[in-house]
């Protein structure tokens, strides 16, 4: 392992402590909005589409949170192995500058744009 992977995997452990925090801010927000409740009278429509549309969005932000700490782990564990900066598709290695700009990346530019190609088939 080089040591400009070293630098890599520095930024994915405080890139996974940043969303270790992002994703208990957003359970606290859940206990504060739970406490607001029980004070508050039921039956008004408007705060109960606030609420809905409030827990809408915080679902999908915490979805999107745990994806990203997902593929930050998944880097992490392929450090560990060392297999980190290789491809999980073709097991090339993956370019520096694609790891300096995306650090989990777990493809090889070639194979995440065949699986682009896949999902969204043109024509």
């Amino acid at each position: 392992m080089t040591a400009n992977y070293k630098k890599f995997r520095d930024l994915l452990e405080n890139e996974r402590k940043r969303l270790l925090e992002e994703l208990e801010e957003l359970e606290n927000s859940v206990r504060s909005t739970d406490a607001r409740r029980e004070g508050s009278p039921f039956g008004k429509r408007e705060e109960e589409a606030t609420e809905s549309f409030e827990l809408e969005k915080r679902l999908a932000v915490e979805k999107q949170v745990r994806g990203h700490l997902a593929e930050v782990e998944h880097a992490l564990e392929k450090y560990e192995k060392g297999t980190y900066g290789m491809c999980d598709s073709c097991g090339q290695p993956i370019a520096a500058n694609r790891l300096e700009a995306l650090p989990q990346a777990s493809l090889c530019l070639s194979c995440k744009a065949q699986n682009a190609k896949s999902r969204f088939p043109t024509g």
